[in-house]
C-alpha cells in the first residue's frame, strides 16, 4: 500500500481543535473512547497493513460525510472526513451528484492506498424510508461499494457504544435522531428536523453575518463562550424535543453523538433540561460512521441483529 494522502480528507488534526476540550486524553481506560480514538487516528495514518474482507461505512451528512473502513475483526483501518457543502439537507440527500462526488472522491483515495473496498453500508435519520432511503444506498452503489445494509444513524451509533439500555440522541447538521434501546434492541426511534444548521441561522441573525461566517464562529473554540449564551436556547429547544420523545420511552442515560454534539455545554444544558444524565464521546462525529461500518461487518458476518431499509 502507498503511503496515506492527506488531501483526501480534512486533517483529523484541525477537526480535534476545533471541536475537542483540553481535558487529557483517557481514552485508554475507556473502551468505548479507545475505539473511536482509534478510528480518529487511522483517517490520518491508516493500517496498511489490514489483511482480509474490509467493512466500509459511510455517513452521508450535512457537515461532513465521513467514510470508516473495518477490518474482518472490527478493528478501524482507514477512514476519511470531508466537508459534504450541504449535499445533504434535512435527511435527504439532495445534491445526488454533489454527495456522490465527495464519496467517490474519498473510495478512490482510499483504494489508491491498496485498500481493496467493497462491502458497504450507510445510514439515515430515523424516519426516512422508501425512495429517500433507497438514495442513501444508489449514492454507494455508484462510488463501487455493494451495499450490505442501510439502517438508522443512532443505531447505527449505538454499535460503538456498546450500549444495552438508554437513548442514542444524534445531532447532526440537519436533523436530531432518537434511538431507545431495551436490553440491546431497538424499541423507539424519532426524527427531527433540528440540527447545527439552526444554530448557523441563530449566529447569523445575531451578529448580521452569513450562514458561512456563523459556522466558523460556532466552530471556534475560541469564540464558543461569546456563541453559547446566543445558541442556548436552540439547545433547550432541542432537548425540550428529546424530552418528549422520550416521555413514552424513559431511560436513566442519554448518549449524545453528531457533529453538533461537539459544541461545548450542550450536554449539560440537555442534562438539565431533561433531567437525565448525559453521556458525550469527546470525538461525536465519529461515532456514527464507525458504527455504520460495524453494523456492515456484523451483517456480513452474521454477528447480531440489525435493522435494515
Amino acid at each position: 500500500m502507498t503511503a496515506p494522502s492527506t488531501t483526501m480528507s480534512e486533517p483529523m488534526l484541525i477537526l480535534r481543535n476545533r471541536w475537542c476540550n483540553n481535558d487529557p486524553d483517557d481514552s485508554g481506560d475507556n473502551p468505548v473512547e479507545a475505539r473511536i480514538q482509534a478510528f480518529a487516528d487511522v483517517i490520518d495514518n491508516p493500517v496498511t497493513s489490514a489483511q482480509g474482507p474490509l467493512y466500509t461505512g459511510v455517513d452521508l451528512g450535512t457537515a461532513y460525510i465521513v467514510t470508516a473502513v473495518v477490518d474482518n475483526g472490527g478493528n478501524p483501518v482507514a477512514g476519511a472526513v470531508t466537508r459534504s457543502r450541504s449535499s445533504v439537507r434535512d435527511g435527504l440527500v439532495l445534491d445526488y451528484v454533489g454527495a456522490l462526488t465527495i464519496l467517490g472522491e474519498q473510495i478512490r483515495g482510499l483504494r489508491q492506498q491498496g485498500f481493496e473496498l467493497h462491502a458497504g453500508a450507510a445510514a439515515f435519520p430515523p424516519g426516512t424510508s422508501g425512495r429517500n432511503a433507497e438514495t442513501f444506498g444508489h449514492v454507494l452503489q455508484s462510488a463501487n461499494l455493494e451495499v450490505e445494509l442501510l439502517t438508522d444513524e443512532p443505531s447505527a451509533a449505538a454499535k460503538v457504544l456498546d450500549i444495552q439500555d438508554g437513548a442514542v440522541v444524534d445531532i447532526g447538521g440537519g436533523t436530531t435522531g432518537i434511538s431507545v434501546l431495551e436490553k440491546g434492541r431497538v424499541v423507539y426511534t424519532a426524527d427531527e428536523a433540528t440540527g447545527g444548521t439552526h444554530l448557523d441561522l441563530v449566529i447569523s441573525g445575531h451578529f448580521h453575518v452569513s450562514q458561512e461566517e456563523a459556522e466558523k464562529m460556532k466552530c471556534d473554540p475560541m469564540g464558543q463562550r461569546e456563541v453559547f449564551p446566543i445558541v442556548r436556547p436552540v439547545f433547550q429547544k432541542m432537548a425540550s424535543i428529546v424530552r418528549t420523545h422520550l416521555s413514552n420511552h424513559p431511560v436513566e442515560r442519554i448518549y449524545l453523538v453528531g457533529g453538533t454534539s461537539t459544541f461545548p455545554w450542550i450536554e449539560q444544558v440537555i442534562a438539565d433540561e431533561c433531567g437525565i444524565e448525559v453521556v458525550k464521546p469527546k470525538l461525536p462525529l465519529l461515532v456514527t460512521p464507525l458504527g455504520i461500518a460495524l453494523s456492515c461487518w456484523q451483517k456480513v458476518a452474521g454477528i447480531g441483529e440489525h435493522t435494515a431499509a
